[in-house]
């Protein structure tokens, strides 16, 4: 079987997966009221396949010319959320498009991406002599080409997300030829940036820091939420309570049990054998992925493969951290489980892209 069936076939079946979670989280309501949420997930799926078919017969070279358009398109969308954003749970994250809500922060992501890969592969800022990069033109100047992404999602707020352009940011260097030694600098910087980022933070994201840090604090306030994630995962045992059987997420003990705490709630019904069965097919289509991205000899194309790479394990870890307490919570997805259409949008174009790429060096 070809590589590109076979990460196609493995994210269907995590995200078929994650409809039967997304299912099981909301029942015995999801027949009542408005539209339910595994419905709305199966229709972002097949929408999200049919885009992916027409990247994947598409050139993805292409997206080096349509880089900053890209970039500006999302830029004013960020603007547009700051200014006509629809406010849910305290935040301005969405778009409001006919019945569904588009979250363009989950755009920045790929456009991060894109906008860096074309700006690392771009031979005109080069080094002649050296041919490397200086320090300006290596991390000054991306880092303030994605700025404006970071502080317009910071201001909805939407802090996890901000810190995964980060991270896509510092993959990037290290996927470009920039000296090793300025990426040590950066990271310096950043950490001793810390305690006076502490002062910018909103009190509930300050409280969450606290939480992980301090575990025993506040567990019925903001403790709460990590306390029933780990009581959902430890009472799953080896097979778990079995699908539908879930008591912390159906008798509404875990609160985002179909977002920030699918993972979860798929432990209390799966176990730890069904767990280690998710995990495992995350590890072989990220390999997949890492195999891709090494094999491509053209500069762009590797460094967007590797950013999709870097972007599809650093989010999938802090999820899975977060969940299990090892890190504080923030609110992102799960790539292909959780409940979100922009998300689940967003990961089938980069599966697009990948499975592209992949089909041009085999």
């Amino acid at each position: 079987m070809k590589t590109h069936l076979k990460i196609f076939l493995i994210s269907l079946l995590i995200s078929i997966w994650g409809v039967f979670t997304i299912y099981s989280t909301r029942y015995p309501f999801n027949l009542s009221g408005q539209m339910p949420f595994f419905l709305r997930q199966i229709i972002w799926i097949i929408v999200s396949l049919f885009v992916l078919w027409l990247v994947y017969n598409w050139d993805v070279r292409k997206l080096w010319d349509l880089a900053y358009l890209i970039y500006i398109i999302t830029l004013a969308l960020l603007l547009m959320v700051a200014i006509l954003g629809h406010i849910r749970l305290g935040a301005q994250r969405w778009l409001k498009i006919l019945w569904l809500n588009f979250q363009p922060s989950e755009l920045a992501k790929l456009s991060t991406i894109i906008i860096l890969a074309r700006y690392f592969s771009s031979r005109s800022i080069w080094d002649i002599k050296t041919k490397n990069f200086n320090f300006v033109k290596g991390v000054i100047f991306p880092l303030l080409l994605i700025s404006p992404f970071i502080i317009l999602i910071l201001a909805q707020p939407d802090l996890g997300t901000a810190l995964i352009l980060i991270f896509i940011y510092i993959s990037m260097l290290y996927l470009s030829k920039i000296k090793k030694s300025y990426i040590l600098i950066l990271i310096i910087i950043f950490l001793c940036s810390l305690p006076f980022a502490w002062h910018f933070l909103r009190d509930y994201q300050k409280e969450r820091l606290l939480v992980f840090l301090k575990p025993g604090m506040d567990p019925l306030g903001a403790g709460y939420t990590v306390t029933q994630s780990k009581i959902a995962i430890g009472s799953g045992r080896l097979l778990g309570k079995g699908w539908l059987a879930g008591t912390q997420s159906q008798l509404r003990f875990l609160p985002e049990s179909h977002t920030d705490f699918i993972f979860s709630s798929f432990a209390e019904e799966w176990g730890l054998l069904g767990s280690l069965a998710l995990l495992g097919l995350y590890y072989l289509l990220i390999n997949y992925f890492l195999w891709i991205s090494q094999r491509s000899d053209e500069s762009f194309l590797r460094l967007l493969a590797g950013g999709i790479v870097f972007l599809f394990s650093i989010q999938i870890f802090i999820y899975l951290a977060m969940n299990l307490g090892m890190a504080p919570v923030v609110g992102i997805p799960l790539i292909f489980f959780s409940y979100g259409g922009s998300s689940i949008f967003i990961s089938f174009i980069c599966l697009g892209i990948m499975m592209n790429i992949q089909r041009r060096i085999s």
